[in-house]
């Protein structure tokens, strides 16, 4: 039986094709830690830094990183992912994140309210 997953990284397929997103899922998935699940998605609206990636969690910040194909970039993914994991709100500092994504950060979007809190 599966782990349960709680924590998604979601990769678009649209501006470089399923084929490049298939290659980025095949290899960030058996880095990632368990909890995650990883979606190739339709357009995150990053045309102009693909390939973008996000991370998603109830009750918990959102993030997407644009410009990402090196193999650095994704072993930095997959040590951002165990932090995101750790984080009770995913809110992370810039530079507390790993150095190959201060500059591919696109997007910080706040958690979404959970129905009774504020």
């Amino acid at each position: 039986m599966a782990e349960p997953t709680d924590h998604f990284v979601l990769i678009c397929a649209t501006c470089q094709g399923l084929e490049a997103a298939q290659h980025i899922a095949d290899a960030l998935c058996p880095e990632l830690p368990a909890g995650f699940a990883v979606r190739t998605v339709d357009c995150m609206a990053g045309c102009d830094h693909p390939v973008t990636v996000g991370f998603q969690a109830l009750g918990k910040a959102q993030y997407l990183f644009g410009d990402i194909g090196t193999e650095q970039e994704l072993n930095a993914l997959a040590q951002f992912a165990a932090q995101y994991l750790g984080s009770a709100t995913g809110w992370t500092k810039a530079t507390d994140r790993p150095a190959p994504l201060i500059t591919k950060t696109l997007a910080r979007m706040p958690a979404l309210a959970v129905r009774g809190a504020r």
